[in-house]
């Protein structure tokens, strides 16, 4: 009789058992489901955000941000959460520039890379101007800083960094507009694009 209660309580005891894996299994499946669901949503999405990126960056123009350190040297990113652009202007803030270093900028305008640069002069001044200029612009090199000058690329021409914005024509680099305003680098996207003509490579 004491036999047949315990092979009695060991049977209900590997029915138990055997209830609760079949249980866990099927809450394994059900969370194993949800995790591949919530994957596949998540996977789907990126498309979509790189999409929408591309799509607003044709469409308003976009800017890169580079900076040059020596004749040979090639654009080395970089990035700053201070620059902002509209569909109308690009700003930028004057305390960037303090350094006296130029900085170099690309925006992007369908198939038109227009590079330009901005850097504080020996006199004080902000001074903008597109990376090329009438003469060398279809060799594509623009310019770079050594100290106080800004050298073609192309041909090797020094040109002072206060006559930046104040000649133009020949090999000095083109002028490109630009106003100061409340501690802030102004430049009108309209004038940005004035200069597609110097990046027309096709």
């Amino acid at each position: 009789m004491a036999n047949r209660k315990r092979k009695t309580s060991h049977a209900t005891k590997s029915m138990k058992a055997a209830g609760a894996s079949k249980g866990q299994r099927k809450t394994d499946r059900i969370e194993a489901k949800k995790a591949a669901v919530l994957g596949n949503e998540k996977k789907g999405h990126l498309p979509l955000i790189i999409a929408v990126a591309c799509a607003v960056l044709l469409a308003g123009g976009g800017f890169l941000y580079f900076t040059y350190s020596g004749s040979d040297s090639a654009p080395v990113a970089a990035t700053s959460s201070s620059l902002t652009q509209t569909l109308t202007q690009v700003t930028f803030p004057a305390s960037l520039f303090e350094d006296g270093k130029a900085r170099h900028f690309e925006h992007i305008a369908g198939k038109f890379n227009i590079k330009y640069f901005i850097l504080k002069s020996s006199d004080g001044i902000i001074r903008a101007a597109f990376d090329a200029c009438d003469v060398c612009w279809p060799a594509g090199k623009g310019y770079y800083q050594d100290g106080d000058y800004m050298v073609c690329r192309n041909c090797g021409r020094r040109f002072a960094s206060v006559l930046v914005n104040e000649v133009k024509g020949g090999c000095n680099p083109a002028p490109l507009n630009r106003a100061v305003e409340n501690g802030k680098i102004v430049i009108q996207v309209k004038d940005i694009l004035e200069g597609k003509q110097y990046f027309n490579f096709s």
